[in-house]
């Protein structure tokens, strides 16, 4: 309980205009970590524009569950640049990655695993992963339903910004938006999005995602509250006019309003170096 209350409180300090990430994550964790014996793994899928806050989600789950984001023996991180990179050789990669996830499994079951960048993993290579998913007791000799997966995607960032702008622009507060408005289109995006590494994927025809998580894009205050945050991580939390200037350097969309952050958080920290 002391754990998920500590990642809500996470959460709430550090991650900005993400209402709906922080509501979900918070209870679906909760719920998961509470069960001794769950009747599945948690899947959870992550989607929005570069620089929302997933890849900070993703830290803050490892760091509260193990004291560390990435540096845990038992949080293991996939990048497709990286460990899959050529798509010719993707039996290759489904054969090294199943028995990865057995070995791990074995080790400590309740490892948690993160595919990035799912936008570029080759087709087929994530269906390797559908019985570790299910709800089944037992595969490969080892209780499995402890494990935590997390994919990390860009697709259907159009359907999450698209609902956010008209919301927007109809005078809805943000915080009114609710998953059923995005839930539907994004399943979708993603299973038809020949760039994703889930399309066509049973892992979705068979409803093995526990939970959809939206990114929606950052506003001009959620920009400045990054700058904001990185300057007091460098003892700089005087430098308001840093963090104005920073929020004022960033890139805008659409043409004609520019609500939102082209590039979310992402290039604060680099920003910030230039106006100190």
């Amino acid at each position: 309980m002391a754990l998920t209350l500590c990642l809500e409180w996470d959460l709430y300090k550090n991650l900005y205009g993400q209402h709906l990430a922080q509501e979900i994550m918070s209870e679906a964790v909760s719920d998961f970590l509470r069960k001794d014996s769950p009747d599945r793994p948690l899947v959870l899928s992550f989607h929005g524009a570069s620089g929302t806050g997933k890849s900070l989600v993703s830290s803050m789950l490892g760091r509260h569950l193990y004291g560390s984001a990435m540096g845990s023996p038992y949080i293991h991180q996939f990048v497709p640049t990286l460990h899959f990179p050529i798509p010719e050789r993707v039996q290759l990669y489904r054969l090294h990655l199943k028995r990865w996830i057995e070995g791990n499994l074995t080790t400590c079951a309740r490892s948690i695993f993160i595919f990035d960048e799912m936008e570029k993993m080759p087709l087929g290579l994530i269906d390797v992963l559908e019985p570790f998913l299910g709800p089944s007791h037992v595969v490969f000799q080892t209780n499995y339903r402890k494990a935590i997966y997390i994919f990390i995607s860009t697709a259907g960032e159009e359907v999450i910004n698209r609902v956010t702008l008209e919301a927007r622009l109809s005078g809805r507060e943000r915080e009114e938006i609710r998953l059923q408005e995005l839930e539907e289109g994004i399943t979708q995006a993603v299973f038809n999005n020949t760039n994703s590494g889930l399309y066509h994927s049973r892992i979705i025809s068979e409803k093995l995602i526990t939970r959809y998580v939206p990114f929606l894009p950052l506003c001009h205050h959620h920009v400045e509250r990054c700058a904001r945050r990185d300057l007091c991580q460098r003892g700089e939390c005087h430098r308001t006019d840093v963090a104005m200037a920073v929020a004022n350097a960033m890139s805008y969309t659409p043409a004609d309003g520019k609500h939102f952050s082209s590039t979310g958080c992402k290039m604060v920290p680099a920003k910030v170096n230039l106006y100190l």
